[in-house]
């Protein structure tokens, strides 16, 4: 192992009721209503994607550009609600410790990136941000951590993705790198199957055993 890179939303930060209940509010206002099941379908994926398909499905009037803009509006306005996943911090300090580069891939805005890069002064650590905006394809598409992969100078093969979604998943193993399953509580009952492991917890993890998965 050579790199790490973190998705963002519930794996640094344990953001996933926040989106749910913002997109929700937006999608009610606008004439459309999806279960929290069907929501859960569109973790990991882009904004764009997201609300591409629901215009597609309600015939909603605003474009999506116009829709996207107004969900990133609100998360940046409720971005104090937003806290760490429990144990990141420690995991990421200690990969740090030892040397590892690291970045954040993140389906995500690049303002929403930039706003949770700043209030948790990630930048200390992390040094490669890239968000959903800066590619051409979107999750399960491996292009994001290809991307990153360029940028870090690291072989993909190499590199250790941490993802807590299905499709995050998809991106990271179509990227030929090992993968690391979060399941978190808030990002829905993803299936995690494809992953190298998968825990519960940061606390679950060591280095020992992540360097077991590049033997």
């Amino acid at each position: 192992m050579k790199a790490v890179i973190f998705d963002m939303d519930g794996v640094i930060i344990d953001s996933e009721p926040l989106h749910f209940e913002l997109e929700v509010e937006l999608l009610e206002e606008l004439g459309g209503k999806i279960t929290k099941e069907e929501h859960k379908s569109f973790v990991g994926t882009t904004d764009y994607h997201m609300w591409n398909t629901f215009k597609d499905k309600f015939n909603l009037k605003p474009s999506v550009e116009e829709m996207v803009e107004m969900k990133k509006k609100r998360f940046l306005e409720n971005i104090d609600k937003v806290q760490l996943i429990d144990n990141f911090k420690e995991f990421m300090l200690a990969l740090y410790d030892e040397g590892y580069p690291m970045a954040l891939a993140s389906s995500n805005n690049k303002k929403a990136v930039d706003a949770i890069v700043k209030k948790f002064s990630l930048d200390k650590y992390l040094k490669f941000f890239i968000s959903g905006e800066e590619v051409n394809k979107g999750k399960p598409n491996p292009e994001i951590f290809l991307t990153v992969a360029e940028k870090m100078k690291v072989e993909p093969s190499y590199c250790l993705v941490i993802e807590d979604a299905k499709n995050g998943v998809k991106a990271a193993k179509g990227a030929g790198m090992k993968c690391i399953g979060l399941q978190s509580p808030n990002s829905g009952n993803q299936d995690l199957s494809e992953a190298d492991l998968v825990v519960n917890n940061f606390k679950e993890l060591d280095l020992n055993l992540i360097k077991n998965l590049f033997k």
